[in-house]
Parts: structure tokens; sequence; C-alpha cells
């Protein structure tokens, strides 16, 4: 079988073109999922959940096309997400998913985010005077909490965050899943909260002199940062579609407010282009080189050390 929208180059891999399921070319990777691209999805994990997964994005698309703005979660989330990237400077976004199943979903994020809205230049060809979309980053769970939310909760920068927490666990031990569930609401609550000189002082009764004015200003914490949580009942096939969905629609809603076009990738289409003029100079000494001198020098480094 084969996904593919070049006929010619599927036959002549090899494949009868009617085993070949076709899609458009304009859909973008990052939002094919949903097309026959989703063929190996739908492999894994069978047909019945995968038309679960389908039917939970096509509920998110039907939320977002008729829900008002006011109850409307991707309109909400983009204009967040607007207010703090273009506003207030703040140019991460932290995705912090509370369940081992999602562990890769913020590099999917980052992904559809950045591919989407990294772009400096309008629809129409103007250069923009403002800030588009922010670098998108993060980690799992507790394992994000030992990583760097020092940094969110008590460094300079202003980092939006975005929790995504399960209620149930489909691998439930003990108490586990009630742990993981209270540290996702301990880090939120602190992260809004903050902890202030009075609640310090407190806590450091017992001193006093140059040990407290040492200690005291570096367990303040400023709060007011800010974080959203999407909770789930449970990860399943239908409410993983909700939830991509609900991120696409985001990015999609932002890219027009800042008027760019979110399903080009011209970045991304010029590296393929320079690839394609690196690859035979790799491994040919007699090609000549034109790039910049750093590029060069990466070359024949490569050159003198193939193989080796």
């Amino acid at each position: 079988m084969a996904v593919s929208t070049n006929r010619e180059a599927v036959t002549a891999f090899g494949i009868d073109p009617a085993n070949m399921f076709e899609f458009w070319d304009w859909v973008g990777g990052r939002y094919s999922v949903w097309s026959a691209i989703g063929l190996p999805v739908m492999l894994a994990v069978g047909e019945a959940s995968f038309r679960q997964f389908l039917a939970g994005a096509h509920a998110m698309d039907e939320h977002f096309f008729n829900a008002p703005f006011a109850q409307n979660m991707p309109v909400i989330m983009a204009l967040l997400g607007i207010w703090y990237n273009t506003f207030y400077q703040a140019h991460t976004h932290a995705i912090m998913p509370y369940n081992h199943g999602l562990r890769r979903f913020p590099a999917y994020i980052q992904q559809l985010d950045m591919e989407s809205n990294g772009k400096r230049v309008g629809r129409l060809g103007q250069p923009l005077d403002f800030d588009t979309g922010p670098v998108i980053w993060g980690e799992e769970g507790v394992n994000s909490q030992h990583a760097f939310f020092q940094l969110l909760h008590q460094g300079t920068r202003l980092v939006p965050c975005d929790f995504i927490l399960p209620m149930t666990s489909h691998y439930a031990v003990g108490q586990q899943q009630d742990v993981l569930v209270a540290n996702c609401l301990a880090q939120t609550e602190a992260l809004m909260r903050g902890k202030n000189e009075a609640q310090v002082l407190q806590e450091l009764a017992g001193l006093s002199g140059e040990a407290l004015d040492m200690l005291l200003p570096q367990r303040v914490f400023p709060g007011n940062q800010p974080s959203n949580t999407t909770a789930l009942e449970r990860l399943t096939p239908y409410r993983m579609g909700m939830l991509m969905a609900l991120y696409e629609h985001k990015v999609f809603v932002q890219g027009v407010i800042w008027g760019i076009n979110s399903f080009d990738q011209w970045g991304v289409e010029y590296g393929k282009q320079l690839a394609k003029r690196i690859l035979p100079q790799l491994t040919d000494d007699s090609a000549n080189l034109s790039h910049d001198s750093s590029t060069n020098g990466l070359i024949q480094y490569f050159r003198a050390h193939h193989g080796r």
C-alpha cells in the first residue's frame, strides 16, 4: 500500500496505483493525520479507536464553529496567547502534560505552532512590526518539575504554561494518580499565588540577622504567572482527537489575528533547497564550494572525516 499525492512515483517504486491512498496536495504534514496520512495510526490503534479519534476532532470542530467567542476554547486560548506573546513579550510558551501517554505531545505542538506561525511577513507580503509565534517547549509531568520549574517560579522571564491533566489513569497503582494530580494542581496554584514575604517569615521564624536577610528574598515567589489547565476525565482516542483539534484551531485563530498564513512554511522549504545543493558536494572533492566560509569549512571537514 502507498499513501501519496504522486501517482508516477508510487508506480516507479513498484506499488500498484490501485493500492494507493490519495490525499490533497495542500494538506501540510502537521495537519495531515486526519487525511489518508492517518492510515499508520489506524493500523496501530485499530479502526474503532481511529474512528473515535476522528469523532473527537469533529466534536472540537463543531465547538469551534458554533460556540460563542466567550465560551469558545480555541478562541480563548488564542487570545490569551496573543495577549502574553505580542503585548507582554512572553516569547516562549511551555506545555506540560501530566500523563506519560502524552509525553511527546509538546513536540507535536512545537511543529504545529512554530511551523505555522513562525512568520515575520503578513499574508499580503508586508513586514510585521510585532511578535508572532512563540517558542513552544515542554516536558511531561513531574519530570518537568525537577528540570525547569525553578525558572518558571522564580526566573526573570514571563512564561505562560499549559497544563494537561487526565483525572483517571489507565494504569492505576495505589495512590499514584492522586499524587500526580496533586502535584499538577500544586504547581498551577504556586505559579498563580506565589509566596509573599510574610509567609516566608513564618517559615523562617527561628532565624534572624544575616541568615534571615540572606534566605528571605530567595524564598519569596512573585506569583501571578499565567497558566491554563485542560482537565480530561480520561485520555481516550476521542479526547485525544479533541485535544489535537483544539490546538490546531487555536493556531489558526492566532494566524488570522496576526494576519499571517499559517499554512505555508517557506523557511522549511528553503532549507530543503540548500540541502539538495550540499548533498552531492559532501562526497565529491572536486565540486566547487560557493557557500559562506563557515559552511565551506564544515563541508571540507566532513569530506576529510567521512567514512572513518
